[in-house]
């Protein structure tokens, strides 16, 4: 703190004294101060939460972990580490019967949609058959919960389906396909994402227009929902939309007479070739020369 000034060091006419009351009112303006910026140094600290104390051990039992440390009592635990699939000196179970199968990074978690359930749902008067059926009534209706990946459509109870329904699903099966279209209804897949499928349950995405679409989404939808919906990135992604038989959204990328892949051409389909006409003098090829 800086220090402060005597009353002898002020002029006489603004000493502290009670006799002039105007110079005892102009006294704190007029004398000499010292002032002293703010500083936010001071009082930066940590977010809570971000740092933790280092669990003391074996520091009496009012910690919490004294005595055993947290370990317990005896025991082969307590006194040293156990490796992954020690059996207590016998034989290994992955020793006995080998290691089989394995975990599949790239599969996907679809979440099933059987059409029995789905008509329960409507004979219920949760779900408007008149109306699409989409993702976000599916997950509104509460007909599917906790939905990761996207929902399959499977043909269980097949027979109870009695009524016509247009419905957009991540996938479906061929049986749930041809019951529906026998029924008067449409079946359409479409590529989700996690972050996708959330921002649909919440309104800000738009649950079948994309830019991949055969019709996009106009001006109106784009100034409606703040997110855009995501086309399919990876080839095999790709090749099962492009796909009819999946009634896949971007089937009407494939030409007649193509197949759904991306690298291999149907059976029969030619290479159409152009033949180039060379101009009299020189030719491209020429024109084309560094040197």
């Amino acid at each position: 703190m800086p220090h402060r000034l005597a009353a002898s060091f002020l002029p006489p006419l603004f000493s502290s004294s009670l006799s002039n009351p105007i110079a005892s009112f102009l006294l704190p303006a007029l004398a000499p101060s010292h002032h002293r910026h703010a500083s936010i140094l001071a009082s930066l600290s940590s977010n809570p939460g971000e740092l933790h104390r280092k669990i003391r051990r074996g520091r009496g039992p009012s910690s919490g972990k004294g005595k055993t440390s947290g370990r317990g009592h005896k025991g082969q635990k307590q006194h040293g580490k156990v490796p992954e699939g020690f059996n207590g000196g016998q034989t290994p179970l992955e020793v006995v019967h080998g290691v089989r199968g394995f975990k599949n990074n790239f599969a996907v978690d679809m979440t099933p949609l059987n059409l029995d359930k789905l008509q329960s749902w409507i004979d219920q008067g949760r779900i408007d058959p008149s109306r699409p059926i989409t993702i976000k009534e599916l997950g509104h209706s509460r007909c599917v919960t906790n939905v990761k990946d996207g929902v399959k459509l499977l043909a269980r109870g097949k027979t109870e389906l009695h009524q016509p329904i247009n419905i957009v699903t991540s996938r479906a099966s061929a049986a749930a396909i041809a019951t529906i279209e026998a029924a008067g209804g449409s079946v359409m897949t479409r590529y989700y994402t996690r972050e996708s499928i959330r921002r649909i349950l919440r309104g800000t995405t738009h649950p079948v227009l994309s830019l991949g679409s055969s019709s996009g989404p106009d001006e109106e939808v784009k100034k409606r929902f703040f997110h855009r919906l995501p086309d399919a990135t990876s080839r095999k992604d790709i090749e099962y939309y492009r796909d009819a038989a999946h009634r896949g959204y971007l089937s009407h990328q494939v030409s007649e007479g193509q197949g759904p892949s991306l690298f291999f051409k149907a059976p029969g389909a030619r290479k159409t070739t152009t033949t180039k006409r060379i101009t009299s003098g020189k030719t491209n090829r020429d024109e084309n020369r560094i040197w």
